[in-house]
């Protein structure tokens, strides 16, 4: 089991939104981290801790989106996204909940999420989300640079291919992180 403290504990959960749900994942699909990032949303709320809920999103003609020179840049659609792609998923915020848009993989950089996780006495984060090996990693070492300690749900993530999964799971997030499944997370 991980037991956590509840007053001092923040579940973040990373771009369970529409347009990512949409994609093919591996090796979880992505419909059921999203079942389980809700189910730990719901347990995070019994027990008074903070829930949250970042999605990621773009001007229509992206020039909020990261410009550094790269081999392989991001696929940038004609006109932008569709409408819902940066919505949260239905069924998935609360009152009461955080929400922090970011515009970049990690959800610090040009966020106030370390501001609003500091003001509410946050200490440790659990993290879960799409993509494993993008989103969720860029936060859980931005998270582990900052000083708070940091918790991976195996389970609540997901990437485009389950080799990338394993490799941020196996070699990179037990340097900076605790990794668990959900079932094992108690908040006491």
């Amino acid at each position: 089991m991980t037991y956590l403290d509840a007053p001092s504990t923040a579940l973040v959960l990373i771009d369970l939104q529409k347009g990512i749900l949409a994609m093919q994942t591996e090796p979880h699909d992505a419909m059921d981290v999203f079942v389980t990032g809700r189910d730990l949303a719901r347990q995070f709320r019994t027990a008074g801790a903070p829930v949250v809920l970042v999605n990621v999103a773009w001007a229509d003609d992206f020039a909020d989106m990261p410009t550094g020179l790269t081999d392989r840049p991001s696929q940038r659609p004609e006109g932008g996204l569709p409408a819902e792609w940066s919505e949260l998923a239905e069924g998935l915020e609360e009152p009461g909940d955080l929400l922090i848009t970011k515009h970049q993989w990690g959800a610090f950089t040009g966020t106030e999420l370390d501001l609003q996780l500091r003001r509410r006495g946050i200490r440790t984060i659990v993290l879960a989300g799409i993509a494993t090996n993008f989103g969720v990693e860029s936060t859980a070492r931005h998270a582990w640079e900052l000083g708070y300690n940091v918790v991976i749900v195996e389970d609540g993530c997901t990437s485009s291919n389950a080799e990338l999964h394993t490799m941020v799971i196996e070699h990179v997030f037990p340097r900076i992180a605790r990794v668990t499944r959900a079932e094992e997370i108690k908040l006491v």
